[in-house]
């Protein structure tokens, strides 16, 4: 078997602007994989680092996933040392090579990896209350995820939605007083909303500069927050420690974080208690998987990121399929809503989610995503052939 054709898709709606990649081989078999920069800033550069790897795996066998992935990693020059688009990139091309393997052997990609440890996997809701700018409604907008099935929820208490509709974080380390203690208000209206028995995470995507945040901190400490995410940069490991004995709450990272050797320095911190690699920029689908096997070794688990496209859910299962140390999975249910988003799939994971915020894992071949051609063919940016 041999690759013959590498096609790029820039997908633009929604919001979104994921970047899939198609390898596509001489026996008519097709694999699909996605960058994770599907939001912020990037997707032209993942783009044409795609299109610059593509010219490599020209001629390749897409079975010898791992030698086609050390050469990328070392001829590449940028990847060495992490980096969003030169591990997004990596990442895209090496699950699309897992779904080729897959659907080659007639079987899903976790059956590849040594078997599903679990029949289904535990989600939880993400960008469920985006467009509220207040207390009282930005709690209540839980109720449509928790009436939809969901047993667990993640929310942004510093962020806000401007005008335009564009969402941000914390800006320059710090929020004004006002927007200080809106973010203590919401949290507490939240748990109140919730009740006791769903569990709640809070991300704090690394903004606040620590005399805020550890005065944040102290008032979730009596709110049973299941972990707190990135509260600092993420190139501030060294006080990560501080944190974790300051606030006694978990915490959880690595959206940001790129390959085992990035994660093993979070994990020297000693102070993580979740992992959060992204299949789509962390390195693929082995790359997780041995991160979650190092995480295993240091009494971690792992709750992967996923906030891009469907396919990348789909790949998000297989890995959560596979590893003992699956905690749960994030999903955006209601991306959709935008008049202007594009499904990627015929069969999306997002709208299969049982009544219990669960997952039943994909018994398909590969990671069991069936593409749409239609939605997806407009956007095509790049054909090797």
């Amino acid at each position: 078997m041999k690759i013959i054709n590498v096609r790029i898709y820039r997908i633009e709606g929604g919001g979104l602007r994921p970047v899939l990649v198609e390898i596509e081989t001489d026996e008519g078999i097709s694999g699909f994989g996605e960058a994770g920069v599907a939001y912020g800033y990037g997707a032209p550069a993942v783009a044409g680092m795609l299109q610059d790897m593509a010219l490599r795996l020209s001629g390749c066998n897409p079975l010898e996933i791992r030698r086609i992935w050390q050469d990328l990693y070392d001829h590449s020059f940028w990847a060495k040392g992490g980096g969003a688009v030169s591990f997004a990139a990596i990442s895209a091309i090496e699950l699309a090579l897992w779904d080729i393997k897959g659907k080659a052997a007639g079987l899903p990609v976790h059956e590849l990896l040594g078997g599903a440890m679990r029949s289904d996997i535990k989600l939880y809701a993400n960008g469920w209350n985006h467009e509220h700018d207040d207390v009282v409604e930005w709690a209540k907008a839980a109720a449509r995820p928790l009436a939809d099935g969901f047993r667990a929820l993640k929310a942004y208490p510093f962020a806000y939605e401007l005008p335009d509709g564009t969402f941000r974080h914390v800006s320059a380390r710090m929020l004004d007083d006002s927007r200080f203690r809106q973010a203590i208000e919401r949290v507490k209206a939240l748990r109140a909303e919730i009740g006791p028995d769903i569990e709640l995470m809070l991300d704090l995507s690394g903004g606040l500069c620590d005399d805020q945040l550890m005065r944040f901190l102290d008032v979730c400490r009596d709110l049973d927050i299941s972990w707190i995410e990135e509260p600092l940069d993420p190139f501030n490991l060294a006080g990560l420690t501080r944190v974790a004995t300051r606030s006694g709450i978990p915490i959880a990272l690595g959206e940001r974080v790129y390959g085992r050797g990035g994660f093993r320095n979070v994990l020297d911190t000693g102070a993580v208690s979740i992992v959060m690699p992204d299949i789509a920029n962390c390195g693929g689908m082995l790359e997780a998987v041995q991160i979650a096997g190092m995480a295993e070794t240091y009494n971690a688990r792992v709750s992967p990121h996923n906030c891009a496209s469907s396919l990348c859910s789909a790949a998000s299962l297989s890995l959560c399929a596979a590893i003992p140390n699956a905690m749960n999975l994030e999903v955006y249910p209601y991306f959709s809503d935008s008049n202007t988003y594009v499904q990627v799939l015929e069969n999306p994971p997002e709208q299969a989610i049982g009544r219990d915020g669960a997952l039943r894992i994909n018994p398909m071949p590969g990671f069991g995503a069936v593409i749409d051609r239609k939605r997806i063919e407009p956007f095509q940016a790049y054909s090797l052939r």
